[in-house]
């Protein structure tokens, strides 16, 4: 074989072995395009989606936020509702935090850009939150909801199954504490009569699911439908 030969065959073969390195990683695995951070998953939703089953109040068993290591929230609840003038979709909720002695409860109303990943409508949902920030990692949120305080663990870990292939880290998927909550079944009953100072310093804690980037729950419910 002619030398120069030689040497074209050995740089071929050390080509493709660089290829070949690019496609696996170091554990083995098949490797893939690294994800933007900044733009919301693709989300595989529900089909023929019934958001009329779907209203009234919810149980937050299971809560998780990209933005948190550690739940600062407890017996958290939610309301949706659709308001008849123009069919907007609005979801109240009641919470208070794990550190306040006296279990204030808030109360927060808002339009979230929510998608309805899976639900029965009568005993559990799972829902997810997705907010894009201007040059700045995407903000993520999941609710596993149920319509009574407590939840299934088979039912549970159905639910947490369908997460990490939206970047959930399990690991930081909380318990919801629903014991000894105020009565939050009706929204006119949720606040304990406190005083101003303590209110104050309370409300100027964010809500876990207040973004700046509001969208409307209606607008990403048909986009699942469709």
């Amino acid at each position: 074989m002619h030398p120069g030969t030689r040497r074209r065959l050995r740089f071929c073969w050390i080509t493709i072995a660089l290829l070949v390195g690019l496609l696996v990683n170091a554990s083995g695995g098949v490797w893939k395009r690294r994800e933007d951070k900044t733009k919301c998953p693709k989300v595989k939703g529900i089909r023929n989606f019934d958001i009329s089953e779907f209203l009234g109040l919810w149980y937050i068993v299971q809560y998780y936020a990209s933005s948190e290591e550690a739940l600062a929230y407890r017996c958290m609840r939610a309301e949706l509702s659709i308001s008849p003038e123009n069919a907007e979709v609005t979801m109240n909720f009641t919470y208070s935090f794990t550190d306040d002695p006296i279990n204030e409860l808030l109360v927060d109303e808002g339009v979230y850009n929510t998608y309805v990943l899976d639900s029965d409508y009568k005993s559990w949902a799972l829902l997810m939150h997705c907010a894009e920030k201007s040059k700045s990692p995407r903000y993520l949120s999941s609710l596993i909801m149920s319509r009574e305080s407590s939840l299934g663990t088979n039912v549970i870990s159905y639910l947490r199954e369908k997460l990490p292939r939206y970047d959930i880290d399990l690991e930081y998927m909380f318990p919801m504490d629903q014991t000894q909550c105020n009565k939050t079944d009706s929204l006119e009953d949720v606040l304990v009569p406190v005083s101003t100072s303590t209110k104050r310093d309370y409300a100027s804690r964010r809500h876990p699911l207040r973004r700046k980037h509001r969208r409307q729950l209606q607008k990403n419910i048909d986009n699942v439908k469709n």
